[in-house]
């Protein structure tokens, strides 16, 4: 469908003499199984495929003994619909064998470690409910993980430059903006504004494959909004949802309840001028221990990510992170705009937004910076002082402020200015051109992906 930087992930991994198999985890409908299946047919000459969601009966496979042989014997007995190759058959050392949902077949994931040791096949997991704490419980449903048995990577929603790649953008063109950023030149007028439009319509869209395609196809937003607040509904019904030790897919309703009023409440929280989490705007009767797992829930199954305090501006910043002052950011800016009014995306495409812009714009940049797997970190004192990120870009400790209209970033100078702190330089994310003054450099918001990049 889009062409996605995991793949060439994928493609080192499979280069490996000696690797493990694979796990991606991620948020569901962000295209796991379809990259994989692709990859599988550009990359193996035999491919399976098993949904343990879609299929129970393929749980018993694992239930014996961890047989390598019986167990590859079982799955090239299955019918056509488990071969993503026709006519694939079980070749050592040529064949990938895909575990779809692994999180639901426990056994299957404590069979990862005999199929290193084998080392005949190839394999790939996906799974959208893996990194969740207490999804599997009880001792009867789980055989174990073998230590180093199994490699991890998370997959994300598409980026904004995966999202120009969809709608046809010329990457000759995207090159030419990453290069007047590196030359620190302004960009050509009509290129800017272009890409300013581009981004609006990222932060309305986002970057899950499904409403990417939607948007692609119909060019209609009222289109893309019924299928995000479609997405959102699947996604709450997860929430809560575990395995308990008879091997059924159970809901814990109450935990189910404060997943739901924490995630309801994050474009309240965002909307503050002080954007700390606040339990209080969850209920007056909400304290923070009672749901202090449901936001660790939803950071597990992908949906946020919090940005935490720092107590002073030092590297490496994790030491210095407040595990108990944090913001809470949606991981993929689309999601957030459904989660808004409907009018809300109208405004946002034809910049009539007001009220509501400043957070739309701040999560737009943790948006890219979770994309690119940086850590989040914002500098709050009780004097009002607030710098929106800090983070380090090619080895200088930076303060990072989000401009929602063309302002000053009178705080980040005043850190900048006090020798106590250690940063190096400010960023200042805004629609503005690229300008380069003494210690500050101001940058469009669209080049942000880049900028937060493994450069």
């Amino acid at each position: 469908m889009f062409q996605r930087k995991i793949t060439s992930f994928l493609k080192e991994w499979k280069s490996k003499k000696d690797k493990s198999p694979l796990i991606i985890r991620g948020l569901r409908q962000i295209g796991k199984t379809y990259i994989v299946k692709e990859f599988a047919k550009s990359e193996y000459e035999n491919a399976f495929i098993l949904d343990f969601r879609k299929s129970q009966n393929i749980h018993t496979i694992f239930d014996g003994d961890f047989d390598i042989n019986q167990i590859t014997l079982l799955i090239s007995s299955l019918s056509d619909e488990y071969r993503i190759i026709k006519s694939s058959a079980m070749v050592p050392y040529k064949t990938l064998i895909v575990f779809d949902e692994l999180q639901d077949c426990p056994n299957a994931r404590s069979s990862l470690k005999y199929f290193k040791e084998d080392g005949r096949f190839d394999i790939i997991c996906t799974g959208s409910l893996m990194g969740i704490k207490g999804y599997i419980r009880g001792n009867d449903a789980y055989r174990g993980i073998g230590v180093g048995s199994e490699e991890q990577i998370e997959m994300k929603p598409m980026d904004f430059e995966e999202f120009l790649w969809a709608n046809k953008v010329d990457k000759s063109t995207i090159a030419i903006l990453k290069k007047y950023y590196d030359e620190q030149k302004e960009i050509p007028s009509l290129l800017h504004n272009q890409f300013l439009e581009w981004i609006k319509k990222y932060i309305v869209v986002g970057g899950l494959p499904y409403i990417v395609k939607t948007f692609v196809e119909t060019n209609d937003i009222g289109e893309v909004r019924k299928e995000q607040l479609k997405l959102l509904d699947n996604y709450k019904s997860d929430f809560g949802v575990h395995i308990n030790n008879k091997k059924e897919m159970v809901v814990n309703e109450l935990e189910k309840s404060k997943i739901l009023d924490v995630f309801n409440s994050i474009p309240r929280q965002l909307a503050k001028e002080n954007k700390k989490f606040m339990y209080s705007i969850i209920s007056k009767h909400a304290k923070g221990r009672s749901h202090l797992s449901a936001i660790s829930w939803l950071q597990d199954y992908g949906l946020i990510s919090a940005c935490y305090n720092l107590s002073t501006i030092e590297e490496p910043l994790s030491f210095f992170a407040v595990e108990d002052q944090f913001k809470v950011y949606v991981s993929d800016i689309g999601l957030l705009s459904a989660m808004l009014e409907k009018e809300a995306q109208f405004k946002i495409l034809t910049n009539e937004l007001n009220i509501g812009k400043g957070m739309i714009y701040e999560n737009l940049v943790a948006d890219m910076m979770i994309k690119n797997s940086r850590p989040l970190y914002y500098f709050s004192k009780d004097s009002g002082l607030e710098i929106d990120f800090i983070g380090s870009l090619k080895n200088s400790l930076c303060l990072i402020e989000v401009k929602a209209k063309n302002g000053t970033a009178k705080a980040a100078n005043t850190v900048l200015k006090n020798d106590k702190y250690k940063a190096q330089k400010i960023v200042k994310l805004t629609s503005q051109n690229i300008s380069v003054v003494e210690s500050t450099i101001t940058v469009p918001y669209y080049l942000a992906f880049y900028i937060f990049s493994n450069q």
